[in-house]
């Protein structure tokens, strides 16, 4: 089923057409609370980049952006330059810019932003992904920096050579790169957030955060918008310190395919949305 998904997500006919369609509009919207920022705004202070940051101002929002989005693939120099603006913009409002991670292609070089970035702004994070291999390697770089890091599982097609393929493998390393941390979280050294749906998992990861005496308001979560949101409740009135991502754009055909990939049992749940 993950296969299938994300092989609808990369299929171009499929992202120019589909969108278009009532049916489809009426399953995304359970996820996504609109197209425009008019849409999103309701639903959390979040919006374009550095109107996002003014239209949030007193409000403890973030915002996530991907590096392509600012021209990455164009000219890597004018994508640093335009991370710094918002960076910049977003300490003038006590706000806080992560980094998505993209797919594979793109790692080296969103490292490589962040690493230049996080000297100069530490209020700027990084999103990494549990199933690729090299991410144990890549914690490793970060944590002289005390960066600030968003760990969700990965949800882009990979090569089984360079990514773990089973869920079973992609979650065990999802619990090791969090206890290789954790003693770095209590004290203050790391920003880790987990980004990821799965409860178990987050209830795993918090059976170390007691071992070292952390409070649960030290374990940060991140859930997309319209999913699990009777755990995000839960979770929130436990103690932990949870935050709902919010996303909108006419883009959202590939995103969507790929969040369901992430967790294939809400597949069942989207199509039900489909319904009038």
């Amino acid at each position: 089923m993950r296969r299938l998904l994300l092989w609808f997500a990369g299929h171009a006919w499929l992202a120019s057409h589909v969108p278009r369609w009532g049916f489809a509009r009426r399953g995304v919207k359970r996820f996504m609370p609109g197209e425009e920022f008019s849409s999103g705004l309701p639903a959390a202070a979040v919006a374009h980049y550095e109107e996002v940051i003014a239209a949030s101002a007193g409000i403890r929002s973030e915002i996530s952006v991907k590096p392509t989005q600012l021209g990455l693939d164009i000219d890597p120099a004018a994508a640093y330059s335009n991370l710094e603006r918002l960076a910049d913009t977003a300490a003038r409002s006590a706000s806080f810019v992560w980094l998505d991670m993209e797919g594979s292609a793109y790692t080296d070089a969103t490292l490589d932003l962040y690493v230049r970035l996080r000297a100069g702004h530490r209020n700027t994070g990084i999103c990494l992904q549990a199933y690729l291999h090299r991410t144990a390697a890549d914690v490793a770089r970060l944590l002289p920096l005390e960066p600030a890091i968003r760990l969700v599982k990965g949800a882009y097609a990979e090569p089984r050579e360079i990514a773990f393929g089973s869920r079973h493998d992609v979650d065990a390393n999802y619990l090791a790169l969090c206890a290789f941390v954790m003693t770095e979280v209590k004290r203050k050294r790391l920003r880790l957030v987990l980004g990821t749906h799965d409860v178990r998992l987050i209830e795993q990861v918090w059976r170390f955060g007691e071992a070292l005496d952390m409070q649960r308001s030290q374990i940060e979560i991140n859930m997309l918008y319209g999913i699990r949101t009777d755990e995000q409740v839960k979770l929130a009135r436990a103690g932990f310190a949870m935050k709902v991502l919010i996303a909108y754009g006419d883009a959202w055909y590939a995103w969507y395919l790929r969040r369901l990939a992430e967790r294939p049992a809400n597949v069942l749940f989207a199509l039900r949305q489909i319904l009038p």
